[in-house]
């Protein structure tokens, strides 16, 4: 199969949105101008049943609905296009309701860039002691663009609100100079979209150079739901292949974080083929997901999902959140909800599946995770724990938060037992500088 992308140029040569209504197709228009889109022939023909649309899962993943937008954004985006405004001018109009969407949720684009040498490193994050992220700058873009991708920002063309570096000597040295990073994300968009050519001149370095502490290089992509053939047929699929085996060679763990988001992109014998080479190589694949209204908020879809990722050679890693920007509005779930879909999966799959951790909400403080909902005293209270933290000491911490039914967000809980303040404010508030905004790609 040969690679075709669809956006909204183009959109309306798909043979199938022929048959959408009107409604739908106004809806595309609208919310794809304000949010990003994209799709290919292969989710197109291998992953939606159209025969559901609107309702099918993967339509609603890949394709924009009305109810992403708020209405009143909508409103004013339709008058804008209906008006017969130019490209430009929806452009402007898309802008200003882009920044009002929590557009770098849990503080990036300020304190989690490192320094080096008393500068700034732009394309990099280092929220975590141990692990560092890099944003690839040919990496921005995707196979495939999620609707309730956190990290939209990076394919709206505000170069203000975008994360990217095209210095690889940078990492390098970075890495070199940091004897506590022991983990390098590389992270996106998707960095597997890039030729293996690029993607070498970023790895390659890692492995030659004396970087003893740099343990483990990760990943993370949607390319084996997206876009399979990128390890199979692509014309340097095998040489992707070989730059993994080489890491492992060079003594490295090679960590492949596969998003998958329901069980039908597990379905396809090409994702099959594609997760065996990738196996081979050495590499470990690991999967995780946020829970997604209207997508895969059902612990059954769930218990599906992480059973077929095992046995497939998978290990589930990560329940998450949905995150607070975008659409959220339309995906979120209240916490408690979140909780109880997980609590009813786990339970309802063998111990070999349980190597998931959730729910997990990738914060400002750090990842907290959702342990459960208990009666302490006279009160109900969130008992939570971090399972990542900006205070290192934090890490496998608990804490408690006051219930709160309609929650969908960390910042949404109050501290329990008529506490002002919960253990880590004192301390994040030190780590943090003044007027930082909450910004997380992680």
């Amino acid at each position: 199969m040969t690679y075709k992308s669809y956006m909204l140029h183009n959109y309306k040569s798909i043979p199938q949105v022929a048959n959408l209504s009107d409604e739908l197709i106004e809806a595309i228009d609208v919310v794809g101008s304000v949010l990003p889109f994209k799709t290919n022939n292969y989710v197109v023909e291998n992953l939606i049943d159209w025969k559901k649309v609107p309702d099918d899962p993967i339509f609603t993943l890949t394709f924009p609905r009305k109810n992403m937008l708020r209405e009143h954004h909508y409103i004013i985006i339709k008058n804008v296009i209906s008006n017969g405004a130019s490209k430009s001018e929806i452009k402007e109009a898309a802008n200003k309701i882009r920044l009002e969407l929590n557009p770098q949720p849990a503080g990036q684009l300020d304190h989690n860039v490192p320094q080096m040498n008393g500068e700034k490193v732009f394309g990099m994050q280092h929220k975590y002691r141990e692990t560092i992220l890099f944003f690839p700058g040919q990496g921005q873009t995707c196979h495939a663009y999620c609707t309730f991708c956190f990290r939209w920002p990076q394919f709206v063309g505000m170069d203000e609100l975008k994360f990217a570096s095209k210095q690889a000597e940078i990492l390098s040295e970075y890495i070199s100079q940091n004897q506590e990073v022991t983990d390098v994300l590389f992270t996106g968009g998707d960095p597997l979209i890039m030729k293996t050519k690029i993607l070498e001149t970023y790895i390659r370095p890692l492995l030659e150079k004396n970087l003893k502490h740099l343990r483990h290089i990760r990943i993370g992509t949607k390319a084996l739901a997206y876009w399979p053939f990128r390890f199979l047929t692509d014309d340097d699929a095998d040489d992707l292949l070989r730059l993994f085996s080489d890491v492992k060679k060079a003594g490295k763990h090679l960590a492949f974080m596969a998003h998958f988001n329901h069980p039908v992109e597990l379905k396809p014998p090409a994702v099959k083929q594609a997760i065996d080479r990738i196996l081979k190589t050495g590499a470990v694949i690991r999967t995780q997901s946020p829970v997604l209204k209207h997508i895969n908020d059902s612990p059954k879809l769930w218990a599906e999902m992480w059973q077929k990722q095992v046995a497939l050679g998978c290990i589930p890693y990560y329940m998450f959140v949905a995150r607070n920007t975008g659409a959220d509005h339309y995906f979120s779930l209240p916490l408690v909800d979140v909780w109880k879909l997980f609590r009813e999966a786990y339970q309802s799959v063998s111990g070999i599946c349980r190597s998931v951790r959730g729910p997990s909400m990738s914060c400002l403080p750090g990842k907290m995770q959702i342990l459960g909902v208990n009666e302490i005293g006279d009160e109900t209270v969130f008992t939570m724990r971090f399972i990542q933290g900006r205070g290192s000491d934090w890490v496998a911490k608990s804490f408690f938060t006051r219930f709160d039914e309609n929650a969908t967000w960390y910042t949404d809980l109050k501290p329990a037992f008529g506490e002002d303040k919960f253990f880590f404010t004192d301390e994040l508030n030190n780590i943090l500088k003044p007027n930082e905004t909450e910004i997380d790609f992680e």
